[in-house]
């Protein structure tokens, strides 16, 4: 998608007035930012930018003053939520003893309803997703003996799992090296391409932001100083 047609699509996310205080002080204040359908926008600022509390706020994860809209209107519910939103957080929490299937099978949680446990569908779904990604050889395998590459990839496949729209991923390729790097973000990218997905990234490195993102959106100190 070219950043024409950016702004020409409905808006995935919509955030108005988006402020965020932490231990009385301002981390996020008064946001406004659109995000197109389809589109990937790239997240870039020093440490302290607020850049990950606003993929937090957008993912209804922290609490916040100002309104965070998705294509079709607010969602409350968290599990709704969940199935319109698929996070990948910087440093995500891996169960103990847990094996790659199961944590990506943990992303069907918003779609079991009541039952409360996997149906033959979900673990259909899961297997799918790894073959996807060529993490089938390592269903079994508990996550933490994986690679760092390895490990990043179960984490994208339990967010792809939820069949969510949009994807925030908080510094997704920060703990590996520069091939592994780019083996993620074009990864990324063929998902994106195939499922139409909104992504939006927080990264570091501009010129990486500039290869992959449509659009790119600077913060400092809790503002949107340029996008």
């Amino acid at each position: 998608m070219s950043a024409r047609d950016t702004n020409t699509a409905p808006s995935a996310l919509r955030a108005r007035g988006l402020g965020v205080v932490i231990d009385g002080t301002p981390v996020l204040s008064g946001l406004d930012l659109d995000i197109a359908q389809g589109e990937w926008l790239a997240l870039l600022g020093p440490n302290g930018a607020g850049k990950t509390t606003l993929v937090r706020a957008l993912s209804g994860t922290v609490r916040h003053t100002g309104t965070v809209t998705l294509a079709g209107g607010t969602v409350r519910r968290p599990r709704d939520r969940a199935r319109r939103i698929a996070v990948v957080p910087q440093t995500p929490i891996v169960p103990p003893g847990i094996s790659a299937f199961e944590y990506v099978l943990l992303g069907r949680t918003a779609h079991q309803g009541l039952r409360l446990s996997a149906s033959l569908d979900d673990r259909r779904r899961v297997l799918a997703v790894l073959q996807r990604l060529d993490l089938e050889r390592f269903a079994a395998r508990d996550v933490t003996s994986l690679s760092g590459g390895e490990r990043q990839r179960v984490v994208l496949a339990r967010a792809l799992v939820t069949d969510a729209p949009t994807l925030l991923l908080d510094e997704p390729t920060a703990a590996l090296d520069l091939g592994h790097q780019f083996e993620i973000l074009e990864l990324l990218a063929e998902l994106r391409a195939e499922r139409g997905l909104t992504v939006v990234t927080t990264l570091h490195d501009l010129s990486v932001a500039g290869q992959f993102g449509d659009r790119l959106a600077v913060l400092h100190e809790g503002r949107l100083v340029a996008h």
